[in-house]
């Protein structure tokens, strides 16, 4: 698989030879889908909580008698069939969201989601990606200067201190080292500028 390589005013100037076993998968829809969402809810936290009948904030009082009035018999107002009362099965804080995917299959979605924006033209290399001085103005430029408008994740073998600082103001641009990168940044991003160093790293990872 060759990876273009591209040069400061984005015009493919060589290429690269990358392994087919990290840029040159064929596209399995069903391991991408299953590895972003364990990614996605692996990230989930558990924040939400409902009141069982035993914590509603309700009267002890038998809201009315037992017999001769006509209607069902009703012991408290906190009851799960009443508007207002508790939760049979409330959702606690220390619910568990976690999907298990293992370390194969997920470096497989990595190689897989790469691969497939290689095919698309979506996935670019570039010699080396450095900035002069932790300024965002010199980073925009320089990403505009090589067409990447709108979002793009920049994967770097090595992220300094001035790539890192000049990145942290643009929302549409993600500075990652190649063990960083995850299968949902890959997909919400499309575009991927990475340099030739990091393509190594990713070759041996995967």
């Amino acid at each position: 698989m060759d990876l273009a390589v591209i040069n400061e005013q984005g015009q493919q100037v060589t290429s690269v030879a990358a392994s087919d076993e990290t840029f040159g998968r064929d596209y399995n829809e069903a391991l991408v889908h299953q590895v972003v969402t364990a990614f996605q809810a692996n990230a989930r936290s558990g924040n939400r909580a409902q009141l069982t009948r035993a914590e509603v904030s309700a009267s002890t009082h038998k809201p009315w008698r037992q017999k001769g009035t006509g209607r069902a018999r009703s012991g408290r107002t906190s009851s799960p069939i009443w508007r207002g009362g508790g939760v049979t099965f409330p959702n606690k804080p220390n619910e568990n969201f976690a999907h298990k995917v293992n370390r194969k299959m997920y470096r497989a979605g990595l190689a897989t989601i790469l691969s497939q924006l290689a095919r698309e033209g979506k996935l670019k290399v570039v010699e080396s990606l450095g900035i002069d001085s932790p300024k965002t103005k010199l980073l925009a430029g320089k990403l505009k200067s090589m067409g990447y408008g709108n979002k793009v994740m920049i994967i770097a073998d090595s992220v300094d201190d001035n790539l890192w600082l000049s990145s942290r103001n643009l929302p549409n641009v993600y500075v990652v080292e190649p063990h960083q990168a995850d299968p949902w940044s890959l997909v919400k991003f499309g575009n991927v500028l990475i340099t030739k160093a990091a393509v190594k790293q990713f070759e041996e990872m995967v």
